[in-house]
């Protein structure tokens, strides 16, 4: 089994893992009301996804 030889360094294991980040969460303007939702979703302040309402608007 392969041991080590040396201890990996602070710096060494950062710059290694610099890539592995949480993707940001993208919101965008909802084309009917221009309330902020995330895309491929159905909008939750009026229902509409694609053009067609498909549930019911939330009140408030």
């Amino acid at each position: 089994m392969a041991v080590p030889k040396r201890r990996t360094s602070k710096q060494r294991k950062r710059l290694r893992n610099t890539h592995k980040v949480a993707p940001r969460i993208v919101i965008q303007k909802c084309p009917q009301c221009s309330s902020m939702k995330r895309p491929h979703r159905v909008c939750d302040e009026c229902g509409y996804y694609g053009g067609e309402q498909r549930i019911a608007a939330r009140e408030g």
